[in-house]
């Protein structure tokens, strides 16, 4: 969007120094961000973080501008999205040809429709894994929140991406080899403007997850090609799709298409699903009125896809999950040319941050921002507020395709858990984000499972 630089609207921009956002900045990101738009109550600021002076917007007319009504002008380009291009390539998450020709293949594979029909192969996987659940209740012993819900998640996710073409072996590779690669390039993005040919610290943790991420994907897509059989995964309807592409190009696109995918349904639900057990502990009301819905709705189980659409307070419960820790808390944008946000100009080559995680706290949209609260959600409930006040999965043509899995996985997982088991957090909070691509936990969430009255008394 083009200006008039004389314009009477355009006014000077509040810059916020260096000595008050650094320190905060490099020790927790996440809350810093969420403070400072709190604090200037959505008014567009810049941060100066010595040579790098990134704008932060939070106000929701200002992130729909960005997201939606003038997104050609903000791209995802620029210092933050290098590390990111480096596990996920130019694919569902780039820009330009890259980016269409990922959402043309990719759009048809998570509407809500074949979303649905992949639900019942979700549910049967996530059932499997409650037998070692029932295990480590059966001997007391205490789990890893962020543990058992990545490998929950990855089983079901890997089999709606992969069906029976990987191995359990090679899908358990997968979920800690994006977790870490999600989690070594913290310095990369606090220190963005850093160059690439001095290495820092995480760099080769980073590089050894790509290569076994590599490792198993490129194989299966190989293998995906040769086989001519008709499969319901989400790897066979890309290689069809792709089938003129082979090999070189065409394999490093599905390659790319498939890790972005993966992440956003893996890494994002097993995330955000972890900080749900620390909420629960501490809202014994909401999780009486959650295992009441599940008991009646799922009974003894085991969870079936008919199950979701009766989940409507489970539905509640993750809609304040992901207001309060949605899993992609910044989505860093690159001016490509001179624009203006909320009267400021904005030059051609400037970092726009936006934060869901700081704009679902502001108090000007949200009463009580940082109260968990499912009843907001409640049908006919919800005071009319801006669209953009809300937004966990991003907003305009970008907007994450993988909500939709969400709202299926998510529900089953916690029909599937909370049918047969009561879970209790061992580990003391509070807890706080950890500065990390996806919106994790810094500390270790430590679970006791117990199985519930009724699974107790058919076991006797």
């Amino acid at each position: 969007m083009s200006i008039d630089a004389s314009a009477p609207t355009l006014r000077r921009v509040r810059t916020i120094p260096v000595h008050r956002v650094l320190p905060g900045f490099a020790r927790d990101p996440v809350n810093t961000l969420a403070d400072i738009g709190g604090r200037v109550g959505g008014e567009l600021v810049r941060l100066s973080l010595g040579p790098f002076r990134p704008y932060l917007v939070t106000h929701p007319e200002h992130v729909q501008q960005v997201l939606k009504a003038d997104w050609t002008n903000y791209q995802r380009e620029g210092m933050f999205w290098r590390p990111l291009r480096r596990v996920l390539g130019a694919s569902i998450l780039g820009e330009g040809h890259p980016w269409e020709s990922s959402r043309k293949a990719l759009q048809p594979l998570f509407t809500t429709r074949y979303v649905a029909s992949m639900a019942e192969r979700m549910a049967e996987t996530i059932t499997a894994r409650m037998d070692e659940l029932d295990v480590y209740a059966g001997k007391g012993q205490p789990v890893n929140a962020a543990d058992e819900m990545a490998g929950i998640v990855n089983d079901a996710v890997v089999k709606v991406l992969f069906g029976d073409r990987i191995s359990r072996a090679d899908g358990e590779r997968l979920a800690p080899a994006y977790h870490t690669a999600a989690g070594s390039i913290t310095f990369r993005l606090l220190m963005p403007f850093m160059p690439y040919s001095i290495p820092v610290p995480g760099d080769r943790a980073f590089m050894k997850a790509v290569r076994t991420i590599d490792d198993v994907v490129f194989p299966l897509i190989r293998k995906a090609r040769a086989d001519s059989t008709v499969s319901p995964d989400v790897i066979s309807a890309l290689c069809a799709l792709r089938d003129d592409d082979a090999g070189g190009a065409g394999d490093r696109q599905i390659r790319d298409d498939l890790v972005s995918v993966y992440g956003a349904a893996s890494e994002s639900t097993a995330t955000t699903l972890t900080w749900l057990w620390p909420l629960l502990d501490a809202h014994p009301k909401v999780a009486a009125k959650l295992h009441e819905e599940i008991d009646r709705v799922v009974g003894a189980g085991p969870v079936a896809a008919e199950d979701v659409a009766e989940l409507r307070y489970t539905r509640m419960v993750l809609q304040e999950l992901v207001r309060l820790y949605p899993a992609g808390w910044i989505f860093p944008r690159m001016a490509v040319r001179d624009g203006e946000i909320g009267g400021v100009r904005i030059k051609a080559g400037s970092q726009v941050l936006i934060s869901p995680y700081a704009t679902h706290r502001l108090e000007e949209f949200w009463e009580r921002p940082l109260e968990f609260d499912p009843e907001r959600f409640a049908p006919g409930a919800q005071p009319r507020r801006h669209k953009y006040a809300y937004f966990p999965f991003g907003g305009g043509p970008h907007q994450c395709m993988g909500q939709h899995l969400f709202y299926v996985e998510a529900p089953l997982l916690l029909g599937a858990i909370l049918s047969r088991f009561r879970i209790g957090v061992r580990s003391e909070g509070p807890f706080t984000p950890a500065p990390a691509a996806s919106l994790r936990p810094r500390q270790d969430i430590v679970l006791d499972i117990a199985r519930s009255e009724r699974v107790s008394e058919g076991a006797r």
